[in-house]
């Protein structure tokens, strides 16, 4: 048994710190980024936030609209084949903005080699709760030897060496982040995590130094958070909780005492594997949870917030192109960065 004394920090724990800047509008920043990858030697350029990989969140309506602001949508790994034909007949535009998912296991390699012989998809999200099995480093070097010119995702994991072992086995970028989720128990089932920013700094560390790129996946619950994970080193954020409840994410309406809600789940919840698996093996646990989030409309506003809370970051240390936000931020540690006198009492005007 080894105890860490270094102090960890979460989005919660820093506020960043504003700096003189020479720009006068929000309208001046620049929000996009080209990057060109290690491995595939491919090169991406949009706006770096990407919508999870969730039933309710990956969805091809999502996709639709993330792709208007050149955002990316990593999709649900369950639809199928001729599902993703169709979207990519009708919406070649989007295929730049899309990655396809996929587990580990057999048949999910099986789905992913049809659905990428079948349509001109760009991107892979390996994605599995555990990245640190050698197992899923086996995986990721198989899928990179089939698919040597895709832009590759991989996780999770939350260290710097693991970082860099998933990137000398493949992966392009490499997702970061272990229980942070809003509808993820991972913490509570096993007391296993690490506290997200700090996790971001020390992963990007890992990776730039080899050329590759990481995503902050998880634990950003405002337009500020995602911002301090830009700070923090991210290349790219991925989002699931923020972009719950929209019409665009899948899932009914429910109506209850004049309220409208939208079901939102993990996808190591008992909802999710019930639906695909027909229920959690006796083997395990379940590592996520079933809520019901407040309805919010189309996607749009929300997705209008977020890019304008990033820009006005951006221009508070002075950083016209979203690339030099992590050189310009400077991180100070808080007892608390919100005023919560009026909380849950926002108009829904």
């Amino acid at each position: 048994m080894h105890i860490e004394n270094e102090l960890k920090l979460d989005f919660k724990d820093v506020l960043i710190r504003p700096k003189r800047s020479t720009l006068r509008s929000r309208s001046e920043v620049s929000l996009d980024r080209k990057y060109t990858f290690r491995n595939s030697k491919q090169t991406w350029e949009g706006v770096p936030i990407i919508a999870a990989n969730m039933d309710t969140t990956g969805t091809f309506e999502m996709a639709k609209v993330m792709a208007k602001h050149r955002t990316i949508v990593a999709m649900s790994k369950h639809f199928s084949v001729e599902e993703w034909v169709e979207f990519a007949k009708n919406n070649p535009e989007c295929m730049n903005f899309v990655a396809a998912s996929s587990g580990a296991s057999d048949s999910d390699y099986e789905r992913l080699c049809a659905v990428l012989a079948a349509t001109p998809i760009r991107m892979i999200c390996l994605d599995v709760a555990n990245g640190y099995s050698e197992m899923f480093v086996e995986y990721v070097r198989k899928v990179r030897q089939q698919f040597p010119n895709h832009i590759i995702l991989a996780g999770n994991v939350v260290t710097g060496e693991m970082t860099e072992e998933l990137i000398l086995s493949g992966a392009d970028i490499v997702k970061v982040g272990i229980g942070p989720g809003s509808v993820c128990t991972t913490r509570k089932q096993t007391g296993v995590g690490y506290p997200q920013l700090s996790a971001v700094i020390e992963c990007a560390d890992a990776a730039h130094g080899l050329g590759g790129h990481i995503i902050s996946d998880g634990g950003c619950v405002c337009p500020g958070d995602v911002a301090k994970a830009f700070g923090g080193g991210a290349d790219f954020v991925m989002l699931g909780g923020m972009l719950a409840g929209h019409d665009e994410c899948a899932g009914e309406l429910i109506e209850k005492n004049g309220k409208k809600r939208k079901l939102f789940y993990g996808m190591s919840s008992d909802t999710a594997m019930k639906k695909y698996a027909g229920g959690v093996a006796e083997y395990r646990s379940s590592e996520g949870k079933t809520v019901e989030v407040d309805y919010r409309g189309p996607v749009e506003k929300t997705i209008l917030d977020l890019l304008g809370g990033l820009r006005s970051a951006c221009t508070y240390v002075g950083a016209a192109y979203l690339k030099e936000m992590s050189k310009r931020t400077t991180f100070i540690r808080v007892t608390q960065q919100l005023n919560q006198v009026f909380a849950g009492m926002e108009s829904k005007d």
